[in-house]
């Protein structure tokens, strides 16, 4: 899958962007034959001023037909945020294929 990687505020290091590429390679078995028009991805540190450390944000956008998945979490580890974006696109496109069944069968 094809992804735009985008850092805001943030260094975009390559281990980041391998890292961000190898969980979002792992949703293709779920897409199966669904083609993905467009996969945006950004990371990003929301704000400097935190007491407790800095918060960091993970964002996707899969575009696929006829539908937008987006999902954003917040975490203190930029990786655990990443993991947890890619778990929940992992649900949202099993909800999609779901819908595109039930579709089919009406």
């Amino acid at each position: 899958m094809q992804i735009n990687i985008k850092a805001t505020n943030i260094e975009l290091t390559p281990r980041i962007k391998d890292y961000v590429q190898e969980k979002m390679d792992m949703l293709e078995k779920y897409l199966g034959d669904i083609k993905v028009i467009q996969a945006d991805f950004e990371v990003a540190i929301t704000t400097r001023h935190h007491v407790k450390g800095e918060i960091y944000r993970a964002e996707a956008n899969i575009e696929l037909p006829r539908e937008l998945l987006r999902v954003e979490k917040t975490e203190k580890d930029l990786f655990k945020a990443i993991d947890k974006v890619k778990d929940h696109l992992k649900i949202s496109i099993k909800k999609y294929k779901e819908k595109r069944i039930d579709a089919r069968k009406r």
